[in-house]
């Protein structure tokens, strides 16, 4: 390359550092609450920001709690997607036995209007005719169909059918060619396609000039399907953020602070090449910003979670190449040969991983609900973020600054000899200590269990409990709030386990606790009259659901386990052997159980940043166990070797070459994450603790664990 394309490149580096830093700082700026970039801000979800909370009453008899549960449920699905086509993180729970409360991040005033009456879908014919209701709606879609005739891409809306209502769907659209069977919501029309011809198989879609977020809408309201209760509005109210602004500007300064030490970490490990990693990685950090913007993502805590693992990946891409290069350098290669050879046998490894982890991250986005939804979208587009600038932005500027004058070994260093260590030779102890570490979680589950407890701390939002508002006849700031009230509520209803939100523009303050008897209700009375002056009158105690709803936990388990299975059967198919895949699943099951050991343990609080935190863990370490499985690939060379001792010597030469890798990215992504446990508010601690745990598990899985059970599937099979 030409001094003169090096300097080019260089100048187109700084503009787009220059552009990026500047749209991503205002961002940032108006997201902490600075008013003049307030246009710019990313939605927070209720956790960081609040919203709006309505509150709805059956009408009638009281209801079952199956009719309850599907209710809050159906309501759940609807609020995933505002109409301005933003994600959403809102949550839907009971209030005592006839009431439901949702509450929507930020308060979308056409969002608002559209959960005021929900009610009935019917599908009518011309007369008027009740033909078919929701209940015979298994799932609706909005999609894109292309044309049969014109080609041209069109966006439907495609219908499932209950397997019960199927054979009479296809018997009446047979019998009705050419007839209209409208869909109506409470009466009101939506839709009112033509039957073009007998639809069978179940599966319908009905078309009518549709963009995509009418489309989207029309499924929307019919996914909400008839509801057995009849909702009447009692109430709306303005909720403060759960977290509190200190909680998004101090998560804010700790990633600050974290991506300042990690650059650092980076240029004094790699040298030149770090710095252009650097440069990279503050590129990334604007492009995400950006992009959380462009696509209307609601920022919650475990959203946060895949921007910090997203990080993580973006430095662990670099780290893979660097070694690379050092590698080649230590081999007597050029600089410029070094760094071609480096990032092709890179590649494979890199794309492997991320692909791995983007397989994961968009089965959640599309089976997940709720924070799970805001974990994958934000690690979804962390990843690909991620891997462009590790790939194309990182490499350009290192070819640039070579082209300008860089270009002695010096500034690139060379991959030190290190004597190969014996990791299969210890497999039995690194075994022993894994299953130590885990059994000593089910000793701690045990015991708690013994002592009814519950073998986790559940937090409210997964068990439920009482809801007491008052008026405290002040407003409260939610620092005060932390500091002043709580350690009062703690000790009346002796119990870390609550939740405190203001409610705007009042001095009502609400509090959130485990389920009191009457002695705790009357305790808490107590205590907020005599401490705080609260009138007597203004005290309102009403039990509530758990917030994480039964069915909402089996979205989560199930998008796990499909997105499980589907990056296993990525791996089989890229290394072409089950072992590896195996290998893999039991370093992912030992990476969770020692994090639930954490959990147990430390008696961490299990809330709806628990699946965050697991969700982040299988991301980081199944990333990690590729790049090695990569390097036993490739040290193989293809062999299909039957002698064990040299199974094992290409295991631990592979383990030894990519273990400064597997330390570096470990460091640098547990920085990330320290920085928050040590710049973090309470709630946030509680997040960061046990994903500092996995990550160190999620190493030792890695470097000591899988290698050594592959060999051992592998000697076995070769006996």
């Amino acid at each position: 390359m030409k001094k003169s394309k090096g300097a080019l490149i260089l100048l187109l580096a700084i503009v787009v550092l220059g552009a990026t830093s500047f749209f991503g700082a205002r961002i940032v700026r108006g997201t902490t609450g600075v008013k003049s970039c307030s246009k710019d801000a990313i939605g927070l979800g209720l956790d960081l920001a609040g919203g709006v909370s309505i509150t709805y009453e059956v009408e009638g008899k009281t209801p079952t709690t199956e009719q309850l549960n599907d209710t809050i449920y159906k309501l759940q699905q609807r609020v995933q997607t505002a109409s301005d086509g933003s994600i959403t993180e809102a949550q839907v729970y009971a209030e005592g036995n006839n009431r439901i409360n949702v509450d929507i991040p930020g308060g979308s005033s056409e969002m608002f209007d559209e959960l005021q009456e929900p009610g009935k879908i019917e599908f009518r014919d011309a007369q008027g005719n009740v033909q078919f209701t929701g209940e015979d709606i298994k799932t609706a879609e909005a999609v894109q169909h292309r044309d049969q005739n014109t080609q041209a891409k069109e966006d439907v809306v495609e219908l499932t059918l209950t397997d019960k209502a199927a054979k009479r769907f296809y018997e009446y659209t047979a019998a009705h060619v050419g007839d209209v069977l409208a869909i109506y919501y409470n009466d009101e029309m939506l839709s009112d396609p033509k039957i073009n011809g007998a639809i069978s198989g179940g599966v319908a879609t009905v078309s009518g000039n549709f963009d995509k977020d009418s489309a989207e809408k029309l499924a929307s309201f019919i996914r909400i399907g008839t509801l057995d209760l009849t909702l009447k509005q009692l109430e709306s109210k303005q909720q403060s953020a759960m977290l509190g602004t200190a909680a998004l500007s101090k998560s804010v300064m700790a990633a600050g602070i974290g991506l300042a030490i990690v650059m650092l970490f980076m240029i004094i490990m790699y040298l030149l090449p770090g710095f252009a990693a650097s440069i990279g990685l503050a590129i990334y950090t604007g492009l995400m910003m950006i992009a959380l913007k462009l696509f209307g993502i609601t920022l919650t805590l475990p959203g946060i979670a895949g921007i910090i693992l997203s990080i993580g990946m973006a430095v662990d891409a670099n780290v893979v190449i660097f070694a690379r290069i050092r590698e080649e350098l230590a081999l007597g290669k050029s600089v410029t040969s070094a760094m071609k050879i480096g990032y092709k046998k890179a590649l494979s490894a890199v794309v492997d991983g991320n692909i791995t982890t983007l397989i994961a991250a968009i089965v959640l986005a599309m089976l997940g609900s709720g924070t799970v939804k805001g974990f994958a979208y934000t690690f979804g587009i962390g990843i690909v973020l991620s891997m462009f600038t590790a790939i194309v932005v990182t490499r350009y500027i290192m070819q640039g600054m070579y082209a300008c004058g860089f270009q002695d070994k010096k500034y690139y260093g060379e991959a030190k000899e290190r004597g190969v260590i014996d990791f299969v030779g210890k497999k039995h102890v690194l075994i022993c200590i894994a299953v130590v570490v885990i059994a000593i979680g089910f000793v701690f589950m045990g015991v708690h269990s013994s002592k009814n407890e519950g073998i986790l701390n559940y937090s409210l939002e997964f068990k439920g409990g009482t809801s007491t508002k008052a008026d405290f006849g002040k407003e409260y700031s939610v620092e005060q709030i932390e500091k002043e009230v709580k350690p009062v509520i703690v000790k009346a209803v002796k119990d870390n386990s609550l939740q405190t939100q203001k409610v705007s523009d009042t001095t009502q303050i609400v509090i959130r606790t485990k389920t009191l008897n009457d002695n705790e209700r009357k305790a808490l009375h107590k205590a907020l009259v005599d401490d705080f002056g609260v009138k007597a009158k203004s005290i309102e105690f009403e039990s509530y659901s758990a917030i994480v709803s039964n069915e909402m936990k089996q979205d989560a388990v199930v998008a796990v386990a499909i997105a499980l299975v589907l990056m296993l059967i990525y791996i089989w198919f890229r290394f072409k052997d089950f072992r590896f895949s195996s290998s893999a699943v039991i370093a992912l099951l030992h990476d969770v159980l020692v994090v639930l050991a954490c959990y147990s343990v430390v008696r961490i609080s299990v809330g709806n940043t628990f699946i965050a935190v697991m969700l982040t863990i299988v991301g980081y370490s199944i990333n990690a166990t590729i790049v090695i499985f990569d390097r036993i690939r490739e040290n193989l060379n293809g062999s299909t070797t039957r002698n064990p001792e040299r199974l094992r010597e290409v295991v631990n030469r592979s383990i030894t070459q990519t273990l400064s890798r597997s330390i570096n990215t470990s460091v640098t992504t547990f920085i990330m994450v320290a920085c928050l446990y040590a710049f973090g508010v309470t709630s946030i601690r509680e997040f960061s603790l046990p994903l500092m745990v996995g990550i160190v598990a999620g190493a030792y899985s890695s470097v000591c664990l899988t290698g050594a059970i592959w060999y051992m599937f592998k000697a076995k099979a070769e006996v």
